[in-house]
């Protein structure tokens, strides 16, 4: 039989690498150690493997796992150092993952986003050996990223909308997630790769629960059924009807036989999961059920109501045992003890409360959430549990001080559901930004931060000088940058209400701001200070652009018209009419004598700045108008769409030259660069991407984390770019190559 070196003898370097990446175990088990390190701190051979057709991303996570291997171990040329650096790189390929499925050509921006600030030899060299290998790419500035090594182990991206529910098996290697886009998901937990969609509901899935023996699944929908489903071969077993409204709350006993579940009808209904047959049904709730647990006796349960109690019922006589007061809103969740002696439950008062179920007395009150507490979980030992919240946060609490242990951030929407593993060393949570995240709860702390706004970014400018930006957001501030480093350096005060646009004047001193309590204001951006304030729209702010001169300004608002501004005195020179819904966005030529404005009724409208009166309408998007950019020469403008397109006019005649399709999602963001040859796009499928005008072609894309790219901006020297997303989360990017 040849050997390895034999069978290798003429083949090319990186087919070798590849090769020998398929069996990195006879590199442990000759005692080649340094070869194997050697190999997996190789960017080339990462690229080769995860292109490879018979690899991939989920070969080349394996192959770290031989870190950990007793001949590995044992080996005389172990080396700790270089280990911790081959495992967080393992690790932001697994954090990645979900991304390199979909888009290989992105594993270098990956790995810059994620690992730039690990300052290890091994790492850092990888990294610059990924910097020349690529061609053409968005490089990461700054460690935008959620890096490795923290609590975020996974991302499982796969559904169309919300995750509304989660649990996990018995065994702990699988994990069901139910979906707003009515359908049910089956996950591996250790790949994530997921394993089956399960369909046949007609509405929303809003709870699920899996058997104790691991085989069946129990999901609850707004179609006002549960469907039991055989989680080995994807088939729907029964159909429960009897409810009549929306089946909010499933629970399944744990012999396996029944289980109850809760609905918007105000009841309860215990279920025999063999027949299909409906048991018992429980009246007591004035309000929905929204959530339901049974005990580990399997005799009673527990349910939480809109009517912002909880009640403990018996199951064999359907008997309301015990009231549960204390809540002053919705109980949304709750969760009983393994002991069965306390249960926990969660609010949209924002607390979690800890109650004896014995007694009905409370006995601790947890505060900490910013919103409402959509889910709770109590880990296998009794003695921590997990909340989830609409203030995109999970907490881990200690159940025996009510102590706050951690906070877990990572989730751009709200977090619906939470479940932890048997082990109790992981947990998978499901949110309204479509994904469910694997957690690691043994890590306490988080290892850096990312740099950005702690909340949504809704525009962003670049200065002249290419040096700042200038963003704007939800929680009513402006904040300066420095590009070069990521790090803030002023904030603006004034508005009253979320700053939903901004543009910077060509001289670079001053910036103009435009916010949802109907106003603009004139900033010094080297003192922060407000200068102006404009009064005139009769609703939100919506768009703003400032005129070559510098002198004059225009802005687009909810109130269907756009306003052109005096920037010295503050006077209103016009009112341009013409929209039928919302001006979503503008633009003003570079002759500074025409501007261009989209809007949220389908059209673009290019104005005369000098008379008020309007040139043409351009039509063609299917859905609302989100950005327009103007090219430098002023022949050409470019827009971007709900419709999920792109599209490039001619400003003379009306004529849509281009579109570009590419986009999963709703186009929100575009600007186009000082050459007036490139565009760059930001959507709602979290992607940033490079086109080039004059072919429509694609060129990079980059990957945020899992939320919507609101905002982008381009440096005067066209490369380096800006942009945002809806987590306030801040990507500075250096197009390369």
């Amino acid at each position: 039989m040849k050997t390895i070196t034999e069978k290798l003898a003429g083949e090319s370097p990186i087919f070798q690498r590849v090769y020998l990446g398929r069996y990195p175990y006879s590199l442990v088990n000759s005692g080649n150690l340094a070869n194997y390190y050697q190999l997996l701190t190789n960017f080339e051979f990462l690229s080769a493997k995860l292109n490879h057709p018979e690899f991939g991303v989920q070969s080349l996570i394996a192959d770290y796992d031989l870190l950990d291997d007793a001949k590995a171990l044992n080996h005389p040329e172990y080396n700790p150092e270089t280990i911790k650096a081959l495992k967080l790189i393992q690790g932001a390929l697994r954090l990645s993952a979900h991304i390199l499925q979909r888009d290989k050509t992105q594993l270098a921006s990956q790995l810059w986003g994620r690992m730039q600030c690990f300052q290890m030899p091994e790492i850092q060299a990888m990294l610059e050996q990924a910097k020349q290998s690529t061609t053409t790419w968005l490089r990461p500035l700054t460690n935008s990223l959620t890096p490795p090594g923290g609590p975020l182990l996974r991302t499982f991206s796969g559904h169309s909308h919300w995750v509304k529910a989660v649990a996990i098996a018995p065994s702990g290697q699988t994990a069901l997630s139910g979906s707003s886009d009515d359908k049910l998901k089956l996950w591996n937990l250790d790949t994530g790769e997921e394993i089956f969609t399960f369909k046949g509901h007609s509405g929303w899935v809003n709870a699920v629960a899996i058997a104790p023996d691991g085989q069946t699944a129990l999901s609850g929908s707004w179609d006002k059924t549960l469907k039991l489903w055989n989680l080995a071969t994807e088939e729907e077993l029964f159909t429960f009807k009897g409810h009549s409204d929306w089946v909010n709350a499933v629970a399944i006993a744990p012999d396996g036989q029944t289980a109850i579940s809760g609905s918007w009808d105000k009841t309860l209904k215990l279920w025999n999961l063999a027949t299909g047959e409906e048991l018992l049904t429980f009246h007591g709730h004035s309000s929905s059920v929204n959530t339901v647990a049974i005990a580990p006796s399997g005799k009673t349960a527990l349910s939480g109501s809109d009517d912002n109690t909880l009640k403990l019922w018996n199951l064999a006589t359907g008997e309301e045992l015990l009231t549960f007061h204390g809540h002053s809103d919705s109980v949304n969740a709750v969760a009983i003890a393994p002991s069965g002696k306390t249960a926990l439950s969660g609010s949209r008062d924002n607390t979690l409360k800890l109650w004896n179920l014995a007694t009905g007395s409370e006995l601790f009150t947890f505060r900490g959430h910013s919103d409402s507490v959509e889910a709770v979980a109590i880990a296998p030992s009794g003695k921590t549990a997990l909340s989830g919240s609409r203030d995109n946060t999970l907490k881990l609490w200690n159940l025996e001080t009510g102590e706050e242990l951690f906070t877990f951030n990572g989730h751009s929407g709200w977090v619906n559901s939470v479940a932890i593993a048997p082990s109790g060393k992981t947990a998978i949570s499901g949110s309204e930004d479509k994904t469910l995240k694997l957690w690691n709860l043994a890590t306490g702390s988080e290892l850096f931060t990312f740099n950005g706004h702690r909340d949504s970014v809704n525009a962003v400018a670049i200065t002249p000088s290419g040096q700042t930006a200038i963003s704007g957001l939800l929680d009513k501030t402006l904040k300066l940058w420095n590009l070069a480093t990521g790090s803030e350096l002023l904030t603006f005060q004034g508005h009253s209400s979320s700053v939903r646009a901004v543009a910077i004047a060509p001289s670079g001193q001053t910036a103009i701001s435009g916010s949802e309590d109907n106003t603009l204001k004139l900033w010094n951006l080297a003192t922060g200070s407000e200068l102006l304030t404009f009064q005139g729209h009769s609703n939100w702010v919506s768009a703003v652009a400032i005129a070559p001169s510098g002198q004059t300004a225009i802005s687009g608002s909810r109130d269907n018209t756009l306003k052109l501004w005096n920037l010295e005195t503050g006077q209103e020179l016009f009112t341009f009419k013409g929209h039928s819904n919302w001006v979503s966005a503008v633009a003003i030529a570079p002759s500074g004598q025409t501007a261009l404005s989209g809007s949220s009724d389908d059209t673009l409208k290019l104005w005369n700045l000098a008379t008020g009166s309007e040139l043409f309408t351009f039509k063609g998007h299917s859905r609302p108008v989100s950005a327009v950019a103007i090219a430098p020469d002023g022949q050409t403008a470019i827009s971007s769409s709900y419709d999920h397109t792109l599209k490039l006019w001619n400003l003379a005649t009306g004529e849509e030259l281009f579109t570009f399709n590419g986009h999963r999602s709703s186009v929100g963001a575009v600007a186009i660069t000082p050459d007036g040859q490139t565009a760059i796009s930001g959507s709602y499928d979290h992607t940033l991407k490079l086109w080039n005008l004059a072919t429509g072609e694609e060129i990079a894309t980059f990957s945020g984390e899992e939320s919507a790219i609101m905002c982008c901006a381009v440096a005067p020297d066209g490369v380096t770019i800006v942009a945002s997303d809806f987590s306030g989360r801040l990507h500075f990017l250096r197009w390369e190559g």
